[in-house]
C-alpha cells in the first residue's frame, strides 16, 4: 500500500493537462473516515487545493502522470521508497529503494528502464511494523518498539503516541487506535514541539490575565492550521483552559476547510477568517501572537500588530526573508566601497548572501522586539519540508507597559549600527516607529 506520494517539477503545459498550474501535488494516506483512502493537496505559486481520492484512483493518477506531466515523483510504501524520474529526452526510469529495515543488497537501488510505460513496479516487500521510511533519528523519538529492536523507552509528548486525538485522526495524521500514520510522524513531532514552546510561555502570559476571562491567541497567515488545532486542542482539553483562539489567512478555501474541521470537531471558540495581516482588526487585543512561515515582510506587519497592541507572547517562525536579500543586491557595491568592510566576502556568493540576509533580518527582529520590552530568544524548530526556515523568535513581554516608538535601548542601537553597515532598512524598523 502507497503510504505517501509527491509529485514535483511539472512540464509547461501542466495547467493545459491539470486545469491550473501546480507546481507540486502531496498525496498521503487518509487515516481519518471523511471519504476517500487519500488525501491529495494541489499546489499552485499561490494557493493550495484539495481533494480525496481512493486507492484506484490514486493508482491511475500516478500512471497518467508520474515522469509525465511531473518529472519527479516520490512513493514510500511501509517497505520502500520508489522514485520515478525523466529526463530532457522524456526517458523514465524508477529507482527503488528498499527502507532500512528489510531492505535486501541486491534490490536496493535497483534501477528499471521505463521510457514509455510507467507498469512493472517490483513487488511490495514484507510489511514493515517499524515504519522504516522514518529517518533514523525519528525512529530514536517513536521509542516505543521494543524486544529485537532493542528500543524500551517511550518520548514522553505532550500528545503521547497511542493515545487517540480527534483532531489528529482527522486531519489524517494519526489511526482511529491512536497510532501516528509513519508518513506523517515529522508532523507528529513538529506539533509537539509547537506545544512545547507554548507550554513554556504559558505562566508568564497568564500572570496579566484576570481569571474570568478567556485567554486570547491570534495564529496570523495559519494556513491548513494544524498547529492551531493543537494549540486549541491542548490548552482546552489537556490544560482545561478557557481560550479563544482566531486563525488567519489569505486563502479563502483553507479558510472554508478550516472552519469546517473545527465545526465537525465541535471547537467553539475556534474560528478561522480571510483576511490580510496587515490590516484586520480583531474584537480583542490577543494575549499570544503566533505566526508560521508568514511569507517575508508578513512576519514583520505580525509582529508589529503584537507589539502595538500589547501582546504578552510571541511565537514566530519567519519564512522567505526576501527584503533585506534584495537591499543588500542593490548596496553591494556601497558596501565594498567602504574601507575594511568587514559584510564584502559575506556578499560575494550568492547562497551565503541569501542566508546572511535571512539571519540578519531575524537578528534585526530580535533587536526590534527587545527595543520594545520583549525578552527575546531565537530557538531552533523542527520544519516541515527540511529547509534551513526552522528558526523560531519566542518574545515575552516583560511588564505591561504599553509600547512607545521613541524608545532607544542598546538593542536599538545595535539594530542601527548593523543596518547603517549594511545600507538597508528592514520593514518592522519601519513599521514600529510610526
Amino acid at each position: 500500500m502507497i503510504l505517501s506520494a509527491t509529485l514535483s517539477k511539472p512540464v509547461k503545459n501542466v495547467d493545459t493537462i491539470l486545469g491550473r498550474p501546480y507546481t507540486r501535488i502531496k498525496i498521503r494516506a487518509n487515516a481519518s473516515s471523511s471519504g476517500g483512502a487519500y488525501f491529495v493537496e494541489l499546489f499552485t505559486e499561490k494557493q493550495a487545493f484539495h481533494e480525496q481520492m481512493t486507492e484506484q484512483q490514486l493508482t491511475d493518477f500516478i500512471e497518467t502522470h508520474a515522469g509525465k506531466t511531473f518529472k519527479n515523483c516520490v512513493e514510500r510504501t511501509e517497505s520502500e521508497e520508489i522514485t520515478i524520474l525523466a529526463n530532457k529526452k522524456g526517458k523514465i526510469a524508477v529507482l527503488h529503494r528498499m527502507l532500512a529495515a528489510v531492505a535486501a543488497p541486491e534490490t536496493e537501488n535497483k534501477a528499471i528502464d521505463r521510457s514509455g510505460d510507467t507498469a512493472g513496479r517490483i513487488a511490495q516487500s514484507s510489511r514493515n511494523t517499524m515504519a522504516a521510511s522514518l529517518s533514523a533519528d525519528t525512529e530514536s523519538d517513536m521509542q516505543q518498539h521494543c524486544g529485537d529492536t532493542g528500543f524500551n523507552r517511550i518520548k514522553n509528548y505532550l500528545l503521547p503516541e497511542g493515545i487517540p486525538v480527534p483532531f489528529l485522526i482527522l486531519l489524517g495524521v494519526m489511526t482511529p487506535e491512536g497510532k501516528v500514520v509513519a508518513s506523517r510522524y515529522d508532523k507528529f513531532r513538529q506539533i509537539n514541539r509547537f506545544l512545547e514552546f507554548i507550554d513554556d510561555i504559558l505562566p508568564d502570559v497568564r500572570k496579566s490575565i484576570a481569571d474570568e476571562r478567556p485567554l486570547r491567541i491570534a495564529d496570523f497567515g495559519c494556513g491548513k492550521s494544524y498547529l492551531t488545532f493543537a494549540v486549541y486542542y491542548y490548552l482546552v482539553e489537556i490544560k482545561k483552559l478557557s481560550v479563544e483562539i482566531t486563525g488567519l489567512d489569505l486563502k479563502k478555501d483553507v479558510i472554508d476547510y478550516c472552519n469546517k474541521v473545527a465545526q465537525q470537531l465541535e471547537y467553539r471558540n475556534l474560528t478561522f477568517a480571510v483576511g490580510n495581516i496587515a490590516d484586520y482588526a480583531y474584537a480583542h487585543n490577543p494575549d499570544i501572537v503566533i505566526t508560521l512561515h508568514a511569507c517575508d515582510t508578513a512576519t514583520d506587519y505580525a509582529l508589529d500588530y503584537a507589539v502595538k497592541h500589547n501582546c504578552r507572547a510571541i511565537l514566530s517562525v519567519p519564512c522567505c526573508q526576501h527584503e533585506l536579500n534584495m537591499q543588500l543586491d542593490k548596496n553591494k557595491a556601497a558596501i565594498r566601497a567602504e574601507e575594511e568592510s568587514p559584510f564584502a566576502p559575506l556578499l560575494k556568493y550568492g547562497i551565503i548572501k541569501e542566508r546572511f540576509a535571512a539571519l540578519a533580518t531575524d537578528a534585526l527582529r530580535a533587536e526590534y522586539l527587545e527595543n520594545a520590552g520583549y525578552k527575546v530568544q531565537i530557538l531552533e524548530f523542527i520544519d516541515m519540508e527540511h529547509t534551513p526556515k526552522n528558526l523560531l523568535i519566542r518574545a515575552v513581554k516583560k511588564n505591561d507597559a504599553p509600547y512607545i516608538s521613541g524608545n532607544k535601548t542598546q538593542a536599538r542601537c545595535e539594530a542601527e549600527l548593523l543596518t547603517a553597515a549594511l545600507h538597508v532598512s528592514p520593514a518592522l524598523k519601519g513599521l514600529l516607529e510610526c
